[in-house]
Order: C-alpha cells, then structure tokens, then sequence
C-alpha cells in the first residue's frame, strides 16, 4: 500500500493597512519612521504591508480615533485591495476598536496588541509563554466583544496568537481567574529565578540593554562564544541568556543579554516580564548597545533611558557602546556622538571592531568596584578561609605559626560579607 503524500502550502501573507496619527506633537519625519518601525513590526509577524496612511489630526476622534470620514475613506481602500487587517500605531481604547471593526468588517489590531503577538510568537521557554499570555490577558480583558468566538478569534492569523473570548461577561471571570493562575506561576518563577541568581553574587554581572535589533546578542555572542539567535529582526531574544566573560586570567564576570525595548513597549508586557528583567535590576554594570547607523538613534537611547528609569536601573554604573559603525559613512555623526556622549566607546559586534577596547573598559570597571585587603586568620578557622576562597579571589596567602595571612580581592557586597564572618569568629 502506497503511503498517503499530503502537501502542504504555506497560508498566503495577510494584507495589512498600516495607520499613524500626525498631531503636531512630533516631526512629520519621526511620524513616518514610527510607520517605518511599525511596517518592521508588522513584517516580522507575518503579514505584508499595502499602504501606509499618515493622517493629521490635533487629537485622536474620541469614536474613530483617526475620525469616521477617514474611515470611511479606510473602509474603501479595503475592500478595493483585499486588506485583511488594519493597524494603528498608537494604542485604541475599547470604543474605537469596536467602531473601526464595525466600520471596516475586519481585524483592527494596534501597536500593543502586535507586539504582544510578536512575542506570542518567540515565547519559548515556561517563563516566556507565562508572561506573555498574563500580558495578553491583561490587555484584552477591557477590550472583549462580541465579534470574537470562544477562546479563539473567528479571524484566524495575525493578533489572534494566544487565548481568544466570547460571552462576555462569562469570559471575564475565566480571564481574571487565568490572570490569578499566571501571577501565581510567575511568582514561583520569580523564587526559583532568585534562587540561581544568590549563587551568581560572588561575580561581578553585567547585563547588555538596548534598542530592539541593536545588536546586543551579536555582541554577546562575539565576547562569549555563546551561540545566541542572533537574527536582523525585532524581538529576536526574549529571554535572558547568562554567559561567563573572562576580561583576565583570574577576571571573571557574568554577561547577560535580555529582551530588547521598543517605543510605546505595552505597560503589561513591561511588568510580565518582570522576572527576565531581573537580570537588569541586579546587575552592577548596565552595557547600552545603540545602534549607531539609525537616523533616530537619539530616540532609541531616550526610549531605553526611560525604561531604565521605570525599572529603576537608571542610577547604576553604565556604558554606552555605539554599535554598527562598520556600516556608517558618517565622520560628522561619530563627531557628534563623541562630543554629546563622552565615555562611551565604538564598536562593530559583527565584525570585531572595538571589543578588547570595550572589555578594557568593562576591566577598568571590575578593578575599580572590587576591594582588594589583607586579612589575618588563625589556621584552625578552616570554614572562614574556605569562605574567603569561596566569596573572594586570594591574590596571595603566607602561613605563620598560628595564623594564615590572606591577601583578596572581592565585590563590596562579598567583601561586606567577608568582614562580618571575620568579627564573629572574633
């Protein structure tokens, strides 16, 4: 009997109108670089862009968001080119969603809820999946209507990645229910996180932070052999990857990289993620990869500063690297940037450019926030020089006749450790 060959064909890309509103509030050039980004965004979940509409407007129309001639304008288009999704890059409140998918029968998605579906995508680990679907439940609970099917959008495709709903008021209480659940999980995530995190305290850690599709895993990957995904797409990381960095002999840090940021990032997914971010909110060092040859780099770090801040992170020791300069023909712009952000270094993370000067720099760090001392012991306090060996690196030990001299270098934390263990054996 001939094995039954069943062929299977790729479902064709859904067609997408993308939507910005232009208030005056910024540049016409900035208003179309966020619809050059949400275009990226749009193409890394999996849908074709058709047109981009940029409409002028003091403020958003409190029904349509964008105003109903507009969209009524919106709904022609539509049906002319076979458009399967809207997109808006500011976020809807519930009223304009339903109207605008009244208006143009189809799916209405804004920047929140693509980038959660983005995510939806590249979750791949428990901690991952867990906090995207607590983000997404959070984000949809306000926006439930009866244009959806139980548990999963009768539309299928782009935005509908993850749970779904019906009756209204019933799913309410399902999806408040599942919040409860996920918080509960991610709790226990966030225990065992810890746990791994307190054996890690005797090293200086550095956590790599930046603009989505900066560079960071590129960079991570070219200091420490890791072997990251590292893709030219947005959200290609989602979650922290630890690696060992050797600066010296005897010189060793912990390197981590993490979730990339993007403008308008969901509120939501900011605080899911929480446990990834950890990673950030505990290392001493904070390395910000910029992509250099971006013409709105100075929007990206701006974005990145101020989720610094909300995770307040924004005080700790930080390096600024400018990445990608192998691919900028600009003398004036690194000029520039030299003048405006003194410290900080360039570098090309795909080709080499720049690294031992970075790790120089990481090692000039490391020295300075390490404290180097000299300690007696007596020889019979075996545990205390076994903890010494266990929480410091000794440079140095000499034995006399009842005690043992150690020279080390230690964090001000193990150091601090270090010298309450010693005036209790006291």
């Amino acid at each position: 009997m001939k094995p039954t060959i069943i062929e299977l064909q790729n479902r064709p890309k859904e067609r997408a109108i993308l939507i910005a509103l232009s208030s005056g509030d910024i540049s016409k050039n900035q208003v179309e670089e966020h619809l050059d980004e949400l275009e990226l965004l749009t193409d890394t979940a999996g849908a074709e862009t058709v047109f981009k509409i940029m409409q002028d407007k003091y403020r958003p129309d409190p029904a349509f968001f964008i105003g109903k001639g507009k969209a009524e304008e919106v709904a022609q288009l539509i049906e002319l080119n076979d458009i399967q999704l809207v997109i808006f890059d500011d976020d809807l409140n519930p009223t304009q969603t339903r109207n605008l998918e009244k208006q143009f029968e189809r799916k209405v998605l804004d920047r929140s809820g693509l980038i959660l579906d983005i995510f939806a995508s590249h979750a791949q680990t428990r901690e991952a999946k867990t906090q995207v679907e607590l983000a997404q439940l959070q984000y949809m609970l306000p926006r439930l209507t009866r244009a959806w099917t139980h548990l999963s959008k009768q539309y299928g495709g782009i935005g509908t990645k993850g749970p779904g709903e019906t009756q209204i008021e019933t799913d309410r209480r399902l999806i408040r229910t599942r919040i409860s659940k996920l918080k509960e999980n991610l709790k226990k995530i966030e225990a065992q996180q810890n746990t791994k995190s307190s054996s890690r305290k005797e090293f200086l850690t550095a956590t790599l932070v930046g603009y989505t599709n900066a560079g960071k895993s590129t960079l991570l990957n070219r200091l420490t052999n890791a072997g990251v995904l590292a893709e030219d797409k947005l959200f290609a990381t989602l979650d922290s990857t630890t690696r060992a960095l050797e600066l010296e002999k005897n010189k060793k840090i912990l390197l981590s990289d993490t979730v990339g940021f993007i403008r308008k990032l969901p509120h939501n997914l900011v605080a899911s993620f929480k446990t990834t971010l950890n990673v950030v909110r505990d290392a001493d060092i904070i390395i910000h990869v910029i992509d250099t040859a971006h013409d709105f780099f100075e929007d990206h770090i701006k974005v990145v500063e101020d989720t610094l801040h909300e995770l307040e992170c924004s005080k700790k020791i930080q390096i600024k690297v400018f990445n990608k300069i192998d691919i900028l023909d600009n003398k004036q712009k690194m000029e520039f940037i030299s003048d405006h952000y003194p410290g900080s270094i360039f570098i090309s993370a795909e080709r080499g450019i720049g690294i031992n000067k970075l790790k120089e720099m990481i090692l000039d760090i490391y020295e300075k926030n390490f404290v180097i001392l000299t300690v007696k012991v007596k020889q019979s306090d075996s545990k205390i020089i076994s903890k010494i060996y266990e929480l410091a690196e000794v440079t140095n030990i000499e034995y006399e006749e009842e005690t043992v001299v150690i020279k080390y270098r230690a964090s001000a934390v193990n150091h601090n450790q270090i010298l309450k263990m010693l005036s209790v054996g006291r």
